[in-house]
């Protein structure tokens, strides 16, 4: 099932890395949602906010000018 938060091992298999990298990730992303007023949970980090933030999904402004691609 797709859920809406990843823990640190599903972050670390999605981005290929290791999980202690991937806790650095999830932290640094997790405090950029903080300093956006954004309730954050130790540990795990929104999927979207991941994929939007990281090379794994295609930036929104991409996708826009490749018409959605």
């Amino acid at each position: 099932m797709n859920e809406p938060f990843l823990t640190v091992t599903e972050a670390a298999e999605l981005l290929h890395i290791s999980k202690s990298h991937a806790y650095k990730v999830i932290h640094r992303l997790n405090q950029e949602l903080k300093a956006q007023g954004v309730l954050t949970i130790a540990g795990r980090i929104s999927r979207s906010y991941l994929l939007e933030r990281t090379t794994a999904a295609p930036k929104r402004k991409e996708a826009e000018d490749n018409g959605g691609l």
